[in-house]
C-alpha cells in the first residue's frame, strides 16, 4: 500500500523555536526555516548510512522505497540533511586530496515532523497509511509533551497553549570563562596573494573567474539552539536551518538556493555572484546598491555563472526546456545586498532531484568556471577541505520534490569548536582588498553569532 501524508492539528499560539527546544533538546534533528512569516519544519529521524563514494545511489536508493500517493506540498518527508563540498569527489570524479572530520555527507530518515506556520498554527505530519502502531504511539507522545505540567501548559494543544508563545532563549550549555582567539586559515597576506594569483590564472587562460574561500575558526563548546538563536536575530533569511546529526551542527541564514525541484520534474536554481554591504543610511544604502547593480566586474560574475549553471542543467533537462528566468536581480538582506538570476528546467523522464544534484554539484557559485579547472586551481591554493561549507543542505522529499540551499552564510558546530567558510568570486577586474573585506564582510553575521552565543575575553573581538 502506497503511503499517504497524515496531518493532525494543535491548534495555534505556537513558537517554532520553544517547541524545537522542548521536542528535540538534544540528539539528531533539524528545524528548516524560511524566516518571519513562512513555514517551519521541526523533527528528527534514523540517520541514513551513507558509504563513501556511493552517498547519490544510496540516495536515489532511499528515495525511491517511499512509494508515496500524490504529493506532499513541499514538506520536508524524506532525506533531510547536507552535502559536503568534498562530495565533488564523486559527483565530478576528480581526485579528493584531503578530507575534514565530517563525512561528505549527513542525512536523516524522515517520516514524521512537526510544521508551524507563520501564524503561529502547528501541525503534525507524516508519511503513512493511517494514524496507527508506531506514528499513532509517537502522536501520542508528542501531545502527552505539550500537554506536561511541567512545560507550563494551562490546557492540551488544541486551543493556543500559552507555554508554546513566543519563548525567550533558553540558556546555552555552560561555557569555559575563557577562550582562546578565533584564527583565520589565511592571514590577510595570504588571502590577497590568493586573489592575485586566481588573476593570473585568468589572465593566462586557465580559468574565467574562481570562488576563492577562506575560513576562520572559533573554538570552544558551543549550544548550536542558542548560536542559531543570535543568527536568526540579525539575519533571518528564506533558508535558515539549525541540523545536528551524528555529533555535527549546521548553522545557516543563507541566501542562495541551490536546487529547487518540484514532483512534476520542474527544477531551479539561482545563483548569487555580486555582493556590497548595506547601510543604516537610506542614501547611501541605494548608492550601494545602484554600484552592484552598474559594475561591469559583477555582472560579468554573475553571467559567467548562469552560463555554467545553464550547462550543468542541460546535462539533465528536456532539450529546449532550459530557460533564465531572472537575470541580475537584486535580493536584499540585513547585512548585504546580492546579486541574483535564476534558471531553470524540466528534468528527462525517469530522472530526479539526486540526478539533477549529480549534474549540479557543486555549485558553480562556489567554483567558478570552467568548473573542472576552477576545482583544481582552488584546491591547490586554499590548501584545505571545505568540509560542509560550500556544499548544500536541506531536503530530497519522498514525492519528487527538492529544496537545498548553499551552505553559505553557516556555522558549522562540532566537539573541536565552530568554523565559518568565507570568499568571493575572483575575475579580472577584481580588486583583492575589496576581495578580502567582501570576504571578511561575508563572515561577520556568522561571526557575531558566535560571539553572541560565546562571549569572548574582555577587549577580545572577532
Amino acid at each position: 500500500m502506497r503511503l499517504g501524508l497524515l496531518r493532525h492539528p494543535l491548534g495555534g499560539g505556537f513558537d517554532a523555536r520553544a517547541l524545537f527546544a522542548a521536542l528535540h533538546p538534544s540528539g539528531d534533528a533539524f528545524w528548516l526555516d524560511s524566516g518571519p512569516g513562512g513555514r517551519a519544519f521541526l523533527g528528527t529521524g534514523e540517520r541514513v548510512a551513507l558509504p563513501a563514494g556511493g552517498v547519490l545511489p544510496r540516495l536515489r536508493a532511499e528515495l525511491a522505497a517511499l512509494a508515496v500517493e500524490g504529493e506532499l506540498g513541499r514538506v520536508p518527508l524524506g532525506l533531510v540533511g547536507w552535502l559536503g563540498y568534498e562530495l565533488r569527489g564523486e559527483t565530478t570524479g576528480m581526485p579528493v586530496r584531503a578530507r575534514g572530520p565530517h563525512p561528505d555527507a549527513a542525512f536523516l530518515r524522515v517520516d514524521r515532523l512537526v510544521a508551524v506556520a507563520g501564524d503561529g498554527t502547528a501541525e503534525l505530519l507524516a508519511l503513512g497509511t493511517a494514524w496507527e502502531g508506531g506514528l499513532a504511539a509517537w502522536r501520542d507522545e508528542v501531545l502527552a509533551q505539550l500537554a506536561a505540567p511541567s512545560c507550563g501548559l494551562s490546557s492540551p494543544p488544541q486551543g493556543a497553549p500559552s507555554r508554546w508563545l513566543s519563548s525567550p532563549p533558553q540558556e546555552g550549555v555552560s561555557k569555559p570563562p575563557a577562550a582562546p582567539p578565533p584564527t583565520w586559515h589565511d592571514t590577510s597576506e595570504r588571502y590577497l596573494a590568493n586573489v592575485r594569483a586566481c588573476q593570473h590564472a585568468i589572465h593566462e587562460g586557465e580559468a574565467y573567474q574562481l570562488c576563492l574561500t577562506s575560513e576562520v575558526r572559533v573554538p570552544g563548546a558551543f549550544d548550536a539552539l542558542a548560536v542559531f538563536d543570535a543568527l536568526r536575530a540579525t539575519s533571518a533569511t528564506h533558508h535558515g536551518a539549525l541540523l545536528r546529526i551524528g555529533g555535527t551542527a549546521l548553522v545557516s541564514a543563507s541566501p542562495e538556493r541551490f536546487l529547487e525541484a518540484g514532483p512534476d520534474g520542474l527544477v531551479r536554481t539561482s545563483p548569487i555572484k555580486g555582493t556590497r554591504p548595506r547601510d543604516p543610511r537610506p542614501d547611501e544604502d541605494a548608492r550601494l546598491r545602484g554600484e552592484l547593480v552598474a559594475s561591469d566586474k559583477e555582472r560579468a560574475e554573475n553571467l559567467m555563472i548562469v552560463d555554467l549553471m545553464r550547462n550543468d542543467l542541460s546535462r539533465v533537462c528536456a532539450l529546449g526546456t532550459v530557460a533564465v528566468t531572472s537575470l541580475l536581480e537584486v535580493e536584499s538582506y540585513p547585512h548585504v545586498h546580492q546579486l541574483v538570476s535564476s534558471i531553470e528546467g524540466r528534468l528527462l523522464p525517469g530522472l530526479g532531484a539526486v540526478d539533477a544534484v549529480a549534474a549540479c554539484f557543486p555549485a558553480g557559485s562556489m567554483t567558478g568556471a570552467p568548473k573542472l579547472r576552477a576545482i583544481e586551481l582552488l584546491d591547490a591554493l586554499e590548501d584545505r577541505p571545505r568540509g560542509p561549507y560550500a556544499g548544500a543542505f536541506g531536503y530530497l522529499a519522498a514525492d519528487g520534490a527538492a529544496d537545498l540551499a548553499m551552505t553559505i552564510r553557516t556555522i558549522v558546530i562540532d566537539a573541536a569548536g565552530a568554523t565559518v567558510g568565507t570568499g568571493g568570486g575572483i575575475t579580472a577586474l577584481s580588486d583583492p582588498a575589496a576581495e578580502l573585506a567582501e570576504a571578511r564582510l561575508k563572515s561577520a553575521a556568522p561571526l557575531a553569532a558566535l560571539a553572541a552565543s560565546h562571549p569572548l575575553p574582555s577587549g577580545q573581538t572577532l
